[in-house]
């Protein structure tokens, strides 16, 4: 293959970028990271102010993703960042690379310094048994500072353990962690142990960085988490309760509005086991051919219709008369009841 010249043409307001940052830094970056220094440093060239929003707002991000980039650069000693009393983020000094304070390296990916026993066959209980030893690591120590910045409070050791746990057992890198507290802490979950089960489950799923969890949390962020509630539930989903919604939503392709109409019949009718319930509802409402909200009602309605009928014509017939029509009793489906039989079988 021919090599190619890469010349400079005169024009003016250009942003230089150290040959240092593209040898050293540039490969080990996510693209919201390089954008966003890049966007630091023409504006700094310029002298010109923004703010976290005007980023987010400029390359279509959320601020936390903003945030996070800002964090990363952090700590690689690229960036300083300043806040006031209030924790609120007020400034943003661009550090030189070639006074950085140590050689550049890889995204944290730390290699187990810790002792631990490994888990034999609950995973879950590992965290709470394990050895471990707290400090020993810049890097651990560093997720513990910024563990206590998200859910605003000092660390116990539970806690501690269960990062640990996380960090070493689950093998998560610093940056998957990191993007894992502030996933939980913003759906109002600041217990460790949630966080636990958040990491086990993303375990199981093969996730390994922090682009595929935001992936999968967008994908279940909306459709998952109404129907957990829906269904009275609050803690992070199972794996077989991912199962059942993919189930409803991939396999039957049922939208959101009529799995929460088969959740609201649940919820009022059991207090238990009310995923199977309403997987039994969602299948029979498959195989009648029901897709929409008003179809739900239509046959609602024909099946109230048909109850109706039934009755009349029950209370019009001699009570004492039989004959080959009448002599076997009569079909009166409740279907509430008809699932509820089927659930106990």
């Amino acid at each position: 293959m021919n090599r190619v010249n890469i010349y400079r043409s005169a024009s003016r307001g250009q942003t230089s970028v150290p040959n240092l940052f593209i040898d050293e830094y540039m490969a080990d970056a996510n693209d919201a990271q390089l954008k966003i220094y890049l966007y630091l440093i023409r504006m700094m060239n310029d002298n010109l102010p923004t703010s976290i929003s005007d980023i987010a707002d400029k390359f279509n991000y959320t601020e936390k993703d903003v945030e996070r980039a800002l964090r990363y650069w952090e700590s690689r000693q690229l960036l300083s960042l300043e806040y006031d009393a209030a924790h609120n983020l007020s400034g943003i000094e661009v550090l030189p690379l070639e006074n950085a304070c140590e050689p550049p390296r890889q995204t944290p990916r730390i290699t187990p310094v810790l002792s631990f026993v490994r888990p034999t066959k609950n995973i879950e209980n590992a965290a709470e048994t394990a050895p471990k030893r707290f400090g020993q690591n810049e890097d651990i120590e560093q997720l513990a500072a910024i563990a206590e910045q998200y859910v605003g409070r000092p660390l116990t050791k539970a806690d501690t353990d269960k990062l640990l746990f996380i960090y070493d057992e689950l093998g998560f890198s610093a940056e998957l962690i990191d993007y894992l507290v502030q996933h939980c802490v913003e759906r109002g979950k600041k217990d460790f142990r949630y966080m636990q089960k958040v990491a086990i489950s993303w375990h199981e799923q093969g996730i390994i960085s922090p682009k595929e969890a935001q992936d999968t949390s967008r994908k279940y962020d909306k459709t998952v988490y109404t129907i957990m509630k829906s269904l009275g539930k609050s803690a992070a989903p199972a794996t077989k309760e991912l199962n059942y919604i993919d189930k409803w939503t991939k396999e039957y392709g049922f939208l959101l509005d009529v799995i929460q109409e088969a959740c609201d019949k649940t919820t009022m009718s059991t207090d238990s086991h009310r995923f199977e319930y309403a997987d039994r509802i969602l299948s029979s409402w498959h195989e009648a051919g029901i897709r929409t909200k008003a179809d739900i009602e239509d046959a609602d309605a024909a099946y109230k219709r048909s109850r109706q009928t039934q009755e009349k014509a029950q209370a019009a017939q001699p009570k004492n008369a039989k004959n080959k029509f009448n002599s076997f009793s009569q079909n009166s489906y409740d279907f509430d009841q008809l699932e509820k039989n089927i659930l106990s079988n």
